[in-house]
């Protein structure tokens, strides 16, 4: 069993309070979530308006079902968001 890790640094250069933020991560998590069956976490800059950290998590027996799935992710988000992925991870265990 491999657990994978995607992390992203996501800027929302449109929101201008927390509120604001966290209901744009919010319809993130909701629709990453139901589409793909992940875990989601937001990881760092919880006191930031602009700025977040978010982890997605998911099990799989294939490395590269994991890869596929956090690359299908990572191209929903960039389509769905009102902003801008600056930094991506993925670590495996």
């Amino acid at each position: 069993m491999i657990i994978g890790l995607l992390t992203l640094e996501i800027y929302i250069p449109y929101s201008h309070s927390l509120k604001e933020k966290r209901k744009s991560l919010n319809k993130i998590k909701d629709r990453v979530k139901n589409k793909f069956n992940v875990a989601f976490a937001e990881l760092d800059f919880l006191n930031k308006w602009q700025r977040s950290k978010i982890g997605l998590v998911t099990i799989n027996t294939q490395k590269i079902m994991i890869e596929k799935i956090f690359h299908k992710i990572v191209l929903e988000i960039e389509e769905n968001i009102e902003g801008e992925i600056l930094k991506k991870e993925i670590y495996f265990f």
